[in-house]
């Protein structure tokens, strides 16, 4: 078998993998279908995730349903404002050894598993919100002057409500340029939720299959790497994050009259990852404009900060996004 035949057959199996890992999700999560590929494809990406939506919609049930179905090692963190970082972290215990003398021991945290759910991350002190941003950033924490790497793979997903602001500490923005993308949790619709009521309400147990593997899940991330971008297409990403400065050449109007910031090269390289991770996942070996356009929402909502004109008007992240996507591209090499 030539190289060549070996890699589609690589690709092939990639496709088969993530599409059972789709059926079994939706097996047991009820609608959900662009939260669960927006999820996937950051996870492909080896990126972490921002989840907001209200309160019951699901959002700790589908970070768990992945994980099952990933057989990947979860961990859960319910953030409260007395947390600790060593709470997550971990820490440095005295303990005896076999002569009794009294040496350091490091107990591992919670942060140290494949999946972290980071539940209600904006309840959580700044302190302890970056002891988690670190780990997220570096993929190491350091206790008493010592480096504990962290799982492989390492994916932080976190949920925020966007209401009860009360007792929160909002993430300042250089911390949500972390995460990978933010993905808005819609209300379910009548139909939904009428089936959410005969799965959860009943006496029968959905069981959920293992679809996939730790060793699966870093096949994918390495196959997605290799997805090609041409010119085209990366001029045409660079465009659109220039697009979101205000002071731009390329800014529409939207832009200038309501952004006040736009995204910088690490929403670029989110941008582009993310592309790759939806190319192959829709069996193809290259990322298109339509990749581009489908991944620009969760990607740089969370990256977009209004003016005060913006926020008055009522304008949204996603507006100016779907304006931005709705321009021709009048890039430099265009």
């Amino acid at each position: 078998m030539s190289a060549t035949q070996e890699k589609v057959q690589q690709f092939a199996q990639a496709a088969d993998i993530i599409a059972k890992v789709k059926d079994e999700i939706q097996s047991f999560i009820v609608g959900q279908e662009e939260v669960v590929e927006q999820v996937l494809w950051s996870i492909i990406s080896g990126g972490h995730v921002l989840l907001e939506g209200l309160p019951g919609l699901g959002k700790t049930m589908l970070i768990k349903t992945i994980a099952e179905v990933l057989d990947l090692k979860f961990s859960r963190i319910q953030f409260t404002p007395d947390i600790m970082p060593s709470d997550i972290t971990g820490t440095m215990l005295l303990q005896p050894d076999d002569a009794g003398r009294q040496t350091f021991s490091f107990h591992k945290g919670p942060i140290f598993a494949n999946i972290i759910l980071a539940d209600e991350i904006n309840r959580a002190t700044p302190k302890t919100q970056s002891a988690l941003l670190e780990a997220m950033g570096e993929k190491t924490v350091t206790i008493m002057g010592e480096t504990k790497r962290m799982e492989n793979p390492f994916f932080v997903l976190a949920t925020q409500n966007p209401i009860d602001m009360e007792g929160t500490y909002p993430l300042p923005e250089a911390q949500t340029d972390r995460f990978l993308c933010k993905i808005n949790v819609a209300y379910p619709t009548q139909a939904e939720l009428k089936e959410i009521a005969r799965r959860t309400t009943g006496v029968l147990k959905t069981h959920l299959n293992k679809a996939a593997g730790l060793n699966d899940v870093i096949v994918l991330q390495e196959l997605a790497r290799e997805i090609l971008v041409s010119e085209e297409i990366l001029d045409y990403a660079v465009w659109l994050i220039t697009a979101t400065h205000p002071d731009s050449e390329y800014a529409p109007e939207t832009v200038k009259e309501n952004v006040q910031y736009g995204s910088g090269p690490r929403g670029l390289q989110s941008l582009i990852n993310m592309a790759k991770a939806r190319a192959l996942c829709s069996g193809r070996y290259n990322v298109s404009i339509g990749d581009l356009k489908s991944v620009a929402y969760p990607v740089l909502r969370h990256r977009l900060i209004l003016n005060f004109e913006g926020e008055a008007a009522g304008i949204t992240a996603d507006s100016i996004i779907e304006a931005l996507i709705k321009e021709n591209f009048r890039g430099a090499n265009s």
